[in-house]
């Protein structure tokens, strides 16, 4: 059975994007873009939703650095408001449900699996126990006043046993985990 990692980018108070700011917050550091192009995990493919799809594949249309090299890679897109053919090379929507569908392709893909953005998704999958790593990568700025999808709201209660740690450029943060879904805080 193949392994399924959350993969996510944040500002330091927890945002996934910011409005007015750049991609990465205009902190694309030649180290951090190198890590993701020459990862071990490049190759693997990506569960995202529509949104993610949507600003990813707009973004590899235009040649952004560091996300044409995703062309391809294998893409599985959960949906219901797509619709076929999708333009972005390798990408395959899916309409069943998320986890059962996720479930079965852990079961059956040569390689193991990663997710995009895609803060739903990734609750879901969180929550029904499909996910074996969390990893984020921490970007050095605050967007309190600008910030848009929080990533942890409506998240379980989750402990993390820390498995890696990085630093970029000496700014941005790389941390892996090993998440364990709880039923509420310990020792209630």
């Amino acid at each position: 059975m193949q392994t399924l990692t959350i993969d996510f980018i944040m500002s330091l108070d927890g945002y996934g994007a910011a409005r007015g700011w750049p991609g990465w917050w205009g902190l694309e550091s030649p180290e951090y873009l190198a890590w993701l192009e020459q990862s071990s995990a490049a190759d693997d493919p990506l569960l995202m939703g529509a949104t993610t799809y949507r600003l990813m594949s707009a973004m590899a249309a235009e040649r952004i650095e560091g996300v044409e090299s995703l062309d391809a890679v294998p893409k599985y897109v959960f949906s219901s408001s797509l619709r076929e053919p999708l333009e972005w090379s390798h990408t395959t929507l899916v309409r069943t449900d998320a986890a059962a569908f996720v479930r079965d392709l852990k079961e059956l893909s040569d390689r193991p699996l990663r997710t995009l953005g895609s803060v739903a998704l990734c609750r879901s999958l969180l929550a029904a126990g499909l996910v074996d790593r969390y990893r984020v990568v921490i970007f050095p700025v605050i967007t309190g006043a600008t910030g848009q999808d929080r990533i942890f709201d409506h998240y379980p209660d989750v402990r993390l046993e820390l498995v890696e740690a990085r630093t970029f450029d000496q700014r941005t943060q790389l941390l892996e985990y090993v998440p364990t879904v709880l039923d509420g805080p310990p020792g209630r």
